[in-house]
């Protein structure tokens, strides 16, 4: 089993209580990421989507604050789907959301069709995406000239701030024990502080963004950069194959 099927079967293993860690580890604070990157994405955005494309759907988390953006902002969201390779991430995700296509598939090799979709979302998954350059083409693929990529990840920092250095002692010290309590999978929760701290900067992901032919729109970091939301877009002079 390779390194990327090694990931995709942690999450299937441990998708019955990722909901509940994700807001006990988080204290919550994930869903006012999440809800902020939306809000920011649709403003830039400004009107009716055909085709809303969340990629690592995971439990369909995502999806909920793009509805509650677009319908904050009066924003009409023609057709959605999630997209994720963990098939108990998506079983979890038919249930708790509806009116979704949901495909089981990696990031990589996305089954949907060029220029289809005007928004292409993917939180906190990124990283666990072996392959981020390939990711990267297929988001640029299936985007329509003008569309918005949109990416929320914990990035990984050269110069520790003194924020940093306690947000990794409770990434490495409490977060898989509390994760082995509730999941009983210690290795999972040992693998999120390791992942992101094996992740690229912020400003190597901006790179590999503008190599994959995007043009940057966005770049906030959230709570002293634990969290960092890239909205970036497809150029409206793009070609569609």
């Amino acid at each position: 089993m390779d390194k990327q099927q090694r990931i995709i079967q942690m999450f299937n293993d441990i998708s019955p209580t990722y909901d509940r860690l994700n807001r006990i580890l988080s204290f919550g604070v994930d869903r006012r990421w999440r809800r902020n990157g939306c809000q920011a994405a649709m403003k830039i955005h400004g009107g009716p989507v055909r085709h809303l494309v969340d990629v690592a759907t995971g439990t369909g988390d995502l999806i909920l604050f793009w509805r509650q953006a677009a319908a904050s902002q009066g924003i009409t969201i023609e057709r959605i789907t999630g997209v994720d390779p963990a098939r108990g991430m998506l079983e979890l995700a038919q249930e708790k959301v509806n009116d979704v296509t949901f495909l089981e598939a990696p990031a990589t090799a996305l089954p949907l069709a060029d220029g289809q979709a005007d928004l292409v979302s993917i939180s906190y998954g990124i990283r666990n995406v072996v392959d981020v350059d390939g990711a990267l083409k297929e988001f640029y693929r299936i985007l329509a000239p003008g569309g918005l990529a949109v990416i929320l990840e914990f990035m990984s920092r050269e110069k520790l701030t003194l924020m940093d250095r306690m947000n990794r002692l409770y990434m490495h010290q409490v977060l898989p024990r509390v994760g082995a309590l509730i999941s009983r999978d210690k290795a999972a929760y040992t693998y999120l502080p390791e992942s992101i701290q094996d992740f690229m900067s912020r400003e190597q992901l901006c790179d590999k963004l503008s190599q994959a032919g995007f043009e940057p729109v966005m770049v906030r970091d959230e709570f002293l950069g634990i969290s960092t939301c890239f909205i970036v877009r497809k150029p409206a002079s793009a070609a569609t194959p």
